[in-house]
């Protein structure tokens, strides 16, 4: 085996005409082909030289990439769902399923199709350079940073219509729009305090950033007001979260009269639960939710909750793609969060 340029193997019809023919050759990412030949330090020098050796054997120059990148249109945006935390997580997630609506309803306003990804992150390390360079969407839209946070950076700095669904931290690349989630754990555990809690639990799963961050906003409340919190982790996948709750109520039900779902999913998970047991809401239990689903206001007792705007977040996350398509560089939306007191605390 040899590493000279002219014994790789060709395209498949001898011409290398896209990012993923000559990543197919160099047996890497098509996410590392675009960023050797972008001149990006991410990229080791040999790796970079060899890529550059094989573009020049072929014929396909850094601005012959560029002009096709420009020119080439599909008309197809990706959706893209990492599920790195918990992989046995549905799309069929009330939350998921409510995005995705308005996402769908914004870029067809836009004349965009959408293209939908369910991601393993741990089956495939390179699921997003593969989507981006596939050929097949113009940019593409992130739900939720998971554990990929490192990834989505990376991808960032070589890769501009890229726009993130997330929870935004000081000096992040990677353009996020979300919703401001330590501010809206502190907003919900002033409210279970405010409605006579004295003991705190967060169920949820502290592991996303998103929840980590919801998780640290109640925690600075509680520290605060000087009420104990603690976290019972309880995962989003149909299979496990009602056997968790059930454990967790089991286990120690009777050390906290409050809780903070990280998600109105799993908050309607909780209330049948407390239902099962004769528990009282909010009588006995304080439960505030996290979304403002509409099933927060259908279930009995209606669900206080933490709003976040989802409509305004599809919104914002096509608006900020779409500048980005025209090679704008734009700042992350940060969304602020509402307080909706109903019946449950």
């Amino acid at each position: 085996m040899t590493d000279n340029p002219a014994s790789e193997a060709p395209a498949v019809d001898g011409q290398v005409r896209t990012i993923t023919d000559l990543a197919r050759i160099a047996g890497v990412s098509a996410g590392t082909v675009s960023r050797a030949l972008a001149g990006k330090s991410l990229v080791n020098a040999k790796t970079r030289e060899r890529i550059q050796a094989l573009a020049r054997a072929h014929g396909f120059q850094l601005n012959q990439m560029a002009s096709n990148l420009r020119r080439q249109k599909t008309g197809v945006v990706g959706v893209a769902i990492p599920l790195g935390h918990d992989r046995r997580q549905q799309i069929s997630d009330a939350f998921f399923m409510t995005l995705l609506g308005h996402l769908a309803d914004e870029l067809t306003e836009r004349g965009y199709d959408l293209m939908l990804r369910r991601v393993i992150p741990d089956r495939d390390e390179d699921w997003l350079d593969r989507f981006i360079g596939s050929g097949m969407i113009d940019g593409v839209i992130v739900i939720g940073q998971s554990d990929q946070f490192e990834r989505i950076e990376e991808v960032a700095d070589g890769y501009l219509p890229m726009v993130v669904w997330g929870n935004h931290q000081e000096g992040q690349r990677h353009c996020v729009v979300g919703t401001d989630n330590r501010l809206g754990g502190k907003l919900a555990a002033e409210r279970l305090i405010a409605a006579g809690a004295t003991r705190l639990a967060f169920v949820g799963d502290t592991g996303p950033i998103e929840f980590a961050a919801r998780f640290a906003g109640a925690s600075d409340v509680a520290r605060r007001l000087g009420v104990p919190i603690r976290a019972l982790e309880t995962h989003l996948s149909a299979d496990r979260t009602a056997d968790e709750i059930n454990r967790h109520l089991d286990s120690c039900g009777a050390e906290f009269d409050g809780i903070f779902a990280a998600t109105d999913t799993l908050a309607v998970a909780c209330l049948k639960a407390l239902r099962e047991r004769g528990i009282a809401v909010p009588e006995a239990m304080k439960l505030v939710g996290f979304d403002d689903l509409p099933l927060a206001s259908q279930t009995m007792p209606p669900l206080t909750t933490i709003r976040q705007d989802i409509a305004a977040g599809a919104r914002g996350l096509v608006d900020l793609l779409m500048r980005r398509l025209a090679g704008e560089e734009t700042e992350s939306l940060v969304l602020p969060p509402q307080l909706v007191i109903r019946m449950s605390a």
